[in-house]
């Protein structure tokens, strides 16, 4: 018979320790022992180790307050402050509760969840107050967080970039567009929210578990690819911030060593409370919102337009080049590696898995919350998108330079643009420069600030996104500095070497080719999350994507994949290609959809085709049938 000694230590924590009723405490006396945690599932004993080294100056101690508790408990049951007895504010430990150690997903003993730096940021959860009533707004400001740093994926330089060019290319036409990618957007977060959840495993842990070693190894390296892309446009957008700031004295790749080093000195607030770090990032998102909205009271741009333009899908302003850019702007919007760190994000809350009532809740309230952020997101980018069409809408490279002949930024102007009758050819640098020539040198400073918050934010989320990524997808179990400088030296050095060999002028180009490289890589997040969503034996009954959500995640999730391509495959026309070129875009293209044929397959046997599932073939080289229930708790323990 067996049961659970619980008891509060000096340290900032829980230890939980088992032992055999009648036999001797063993463990805490010893210099080095297993840390174990049993927990009595019917007729089934689940062991979970981790080894523990308890300081000398402290083992008797501890040993003593063990014996004296009056925490022991009998055989059954486990006593344990609830989540529902802590104060919002209050933190709650890595340690194995039985809200999170009764998850709908039993961790295995060599899940990276069991490493508790990897839960979470700082490796600490928030835990929500107590209510009785079915929407609480102190409930909700609990689990508020997540949401509004998963926002800042849409606002990020690259977003920026394009809001922008969109408004100088069709006006206000395509901000519906803007709109519908946004709310396409929440559909999958929501469904990327219910992972993390539900199963109390992100998404990158549940690749781990769900996929053979060799696709999930790509899958890993696709994502990557996807943060490196996304971080080389944030570098180099917080380094032009920091150039202009600096009135071009401090080049860029000197900018993007800075954001390198300031990136991972603000990553380390997690060290002081959870709650302080989101709020800063609150603090982040809030002077981009005062930055970015200046500059539209300023530009004094006619409102009617705006909201026609975000509710009727047509217009006398569609020009060569539009449906292009509609494309570029979902490309842009939905980025892959967003929901690998929204379903890591929302883990940070503790919610009691046994409980039907508070995981629904739990969902409800997240959703709520990305709903509010995702609307902040939107109203910011609809500044932007505003801006310029009212100021650049129709112009040309030598209207711009005619414009600003007379004002102080003649030079710099006259420098950044080429005299031409072309579509006036804007970036964030050049835009800088603009708001500058037309409503004065605040204004340039205004806008410098704003890129620098959305880049400096944006860095960090994605520094968050390659360590969750690497955590889940390759189990690591290193030390949080050594992943964070690891993943950080992965996605700065292609944005070093950018920034030092290339010139201001050539960076809206890159910007479209990375825009089209994340577009590339957005199947291997939109597809395995539809997959595992829709998956009875994960996520339950009662959580599992209905009919009806699965035909929608389904359509939308194809939808964009198809608008991608479409995007990728206009901008490769655009390029003269060589024998050798063309060799390469085949054979990749031969992967590519190899790959994607091959999720969308593991992705049908999650939908339920027993049929698919029961071929050899599919058992051998996709899924293996034996691990479809592996993961699930105990049937008499099940939601």
């Amino acid at each position: 018979m067996w049961g659970v000694v619980s008891y509060k230590s000096n340290l900032d924590e829980r230890r939980k320790f088992a032992f055999g009723v009648g036999n001797r405490l063993k463990c805490i006396s010893r210099p080095r022992c297993i840390d174990s945690v049993l927990l009595l599932r019917g007729r089934n004993l689940i062991r979970r180790d981790k080894i523990w080294d308890p300081p000398v100056n402290v083992r008797s101690r501890h040993l003593s307050n063990v014996m004296n508790t009056k925490e022991a408990i009998s055989f059954g049951t486990v006593q344990n402050n609830s989540p529902s007895e802590k104060p919002v504010s209050q933190t709650t430990s890595t340690s194995t509760t039985p809200s999170s150690s009764n998850s709908l997903l039993e961790p295995s003993e060599d899940s990276s969840l069991n490493n508790a730096s990897s839960l979470f940021y700082g490796g600490e959860r928030v835990a929500p107050p107590p209510e009785t009533v079915d929407f609480s707004f102190r409930e909700l400001w609990a689990f508020t967080g997540p949401g509004f740093l998963m926002s800042i994926a849409y606002l990020d330089p690259g977003n920026i970039e394009s809001d922008l060019q969109s408004g100088i290319v069709a006006k206000y036409s395509l901000l519906w567009v803007l709109l519908g990618a946004t709310l396409l957007g929440l559909a999958m977060q929501r469904l990327a929210v219910k992972i993390g959840v539900v199963t109390g495993l992100d998404l990158a842990e549940m690749c781990y578990k769900q996929y053979k070693t060799v696709p999930r190894l790509i899958l890993w390296l696709m994502v990557e690819v996807a943060i490196i892309g996304s971080d080389m446009q944030e570098v180099i957008g917080t380094a032009i911030a920091i150039y202009l700031l600096s009135y071009k004295r401090i080049p860029l790749y000197v900018g993007v060593l800075i954001t390198v080093l300031d990136t991972m000195s603000f990553l380390f607030l997690d060290k002081y409370k959870l709650r302080r770090l989101e709020l800063f990032f609150g603090f982040l998102i809030t002077t981009m919102a005062v930055s970015f909205g200046y500059q539209y009271i300023i530009s004094d741009t006619p409102q009617l337009e705006v909201i026609e333009g975000m509710f009727i899908p047509w217009s006398n302003d569609y020009r060569p080049g539009t449906l292009l850019q509609a494309v570029g702007i979902i490309g842009a919007v939905i980025m892959p590696h967003n929901l690998y760190l929204h379903s890591a994000l929302v883990k940070s809350r503790t919610i009691n898995r046994n409980e039907v009532k508070e995981v629904k809740k739990a969902n409800r309230y997240y959703f709520i919350e990305a709903s509010v952020a995702l609307a902040v997101s939107f109203v910011i980018n609809v500044f932007v998108v505003s801006v310029f069409a009212h100021d650049l809408y129709g112009k040309t490279n030598q209207d711009v330079i005619d414009r600003c002949s007379n004002s102080s930024f003649s030079d710099d102007i006259t420098s950044a643009f080429t005299a031409n009758n072309v579509t006036a050819d804007v970036n964030i640098y050049k835009a800088g420069l603009v708001l500058g020539c037309f409503y004065g040198g605040f204004s340039m400073y205004v806008w410098a600030i704003g890129i620098l918050a959305a880049g400096q934010s944006s860095t960090m989320t994605g520094t968050y996104a390659g360590q969750f990524a690497m955590e889940g997808f390759l189990n690591l179990q290193w030390a949080r500095w050594k992943r964070v400088l690891f993943t950080r030296t992965v996605a700065i050095m292609p944005a070093f070497y950018v920034a030092f060999f290339s010139r201001l002028e050539d960076l809206t180009k890159m910007n479209d080719f990375l825009n089209a490289v994340m577009a590339l890589q957005l199947p291997f997040a939109a597809i395995p999350t539809v997959a595992f969503t829709s998956s009875v034996a994960l996520m339950k009954t009662e959580f599992v994507n209905g009919p009806l959500e699965k035909i929608i995640s389904i359509a939308l999730s194809f939808t964009v994949i198809g608008i991608n391509l479409y995007f990728i495959i206009a901008n490769l026309e655009q390029v003269e290609l060589t024998p050798l070129m063309i060799l390469g875009v085949v054979v990749f293209g031969i992967f590519y959809i190899s790959f994607n044929i091959y999720l969308i397959v593991h992705m049908m046997v999650n939908l339920g085709y027993k049929s698919l599932a029961n071929n050899w073939l599919i058992k051998r080289f996709v899924f293996d049938d034996s691990n479809l229930f592996s993961n699930m708790a105990p049937a008499d323990n099940a939601l």
